[in-house]
């Protein structure tokens, strides 16, 4: 079996798009950072309302890369090792045997991650961040690619357990899935009255148009896309910007520069060009950054979001020429 050349495997992450679309409609913004996410071996953050295809949107994107897919319903009552796995005892060899727990896949849903107590919470970063579970004192990997795809209702809070700003920061993307237009929605009812099963994606007719090689060798091709002082430069500027702005009593780390340098580098790739310009930078800024910032009390109250300072800080920023 040949090994994918960049362009082919860019050109199967396009066909990527196409098969999604077979599935969900709309939510162009969200499955391409997913793809990005995939190519930055980054985790995504996904906020919506109940019933826009978050579920859908992961497992479509799974089925259409040829990837394993698990999903955990985050309750108050999840323990560390519903997420991570334990040890059982077998009586029959009188010896304790690894139960691998849902973490083991390529692709993650963590539905409703703000539901769940701290402590399992951090059970599950920890695997994000590390790649790996220590049960009992023993490491086991994770499988490669693996992404976490967690999501948040943004309109319920009652009964939840905010993430930190410590592990907001731990995501690399948070994707903000909306309701959908009008005429989407219309397409989405129109496709049900035709028998559209969102539990059965090949009868939709979706199917695997790339695989976890022709990821790696996007990921190879990803890794060479050529940065200029002066990128490297505008990337650390909008960066320290939200850090004196008034509005903000957190602005952004130095780990979410590298953030955005890394998804700018995918985004550059993925639009076919080897170099990254500033407007890359400009069109994963939002996605990048706005979970990384924590608005001051006073100016939430005046109805200033994290959105809004950061495309404030993009339009004072100088543009490298």
């Amino acid at each position: 079996m040949s090994v994918p050349t960049a362009d082919s495997a860019r050109t199967s992450l396009e066909a990527v798009r196409t098969e999604i679309a077979k599935a969900v409609v709309g939510q162009d913004p969200a499955v391409t950072g997913l793809v990005v996410a995939l190519l930055c071996r980054g985790h995504v953050l996904l906020e919506g309302v109940p019933g826009v295809a978050k579920t859908l949107l992961v497992r479509a994107l799974a089925a259409s890369l040829e990837l394993d897919t698990k999903r955990v319903q985050f309750t108050p009552d999840l323990m560390p090792s519903d997420v991570t796995g334990s040890l059982i005892y077998d009586a029959r060899t009188a010896e304790f045997s690894f139960q691998p727990g849902p973490v083991f896949t390529n692709l993650l849903l963590a539905d409703e991650i703000n539901r769940t107590p701290p402590k399992t919470q951090a059970s599950l970063l920890e695997a994000m961040e590390e790649r790996q579970v220590s049960v009992d004192g023993t490491p086991r990997m994770l499988p490669d690619p693996f992404l976490v795809a967690a999501t948040q209702n943004p309109v319920e809070y009652e009964g939840t357990y905010p993430l930190p700003e410590a592990q907001l920061d731990r995501f690399l993307l948070k994707l903000t899935v909306p309701l959908p237009s009008r005429q989407d929605e219309i397409d989405v009812l129109t496709r049900h009255a035709e028998g559209f099963n969102p539990r059965d994606l090949e009868a939709a007719g979706l199917r695997p148009a790339a695989g976890p090689a022709d990821l790696a060798a996007a990921r190879a091709a990803v890794a060479k896309t050529t940065l200029s002082p002066e990128i490297a430069g505008y990337v650390v500027d909008i960066c320290r910007a939200t850090r004196e702005s008034p509005s903000l009593s957190l602005g952004v780390s130095p780990r979410g520069s590298t953030a955005l340098l890394a998804t700018s580098r995918a985004w550059a790739w993925l639009t076919g060009r080897g170099y990254v310009t500033p407007d890359d930078v400009k069109a994963l800024a939002l996605p990048t950054l706005r979970h990384r910032i924590q608005l001051r009390p006073e100016a939430e109250m005046e109805g200033v979001t994290a959105d809004s300072v950061i495309e404030a800080v993009l339009a004072n920023v100088p543009v490298p020429r």
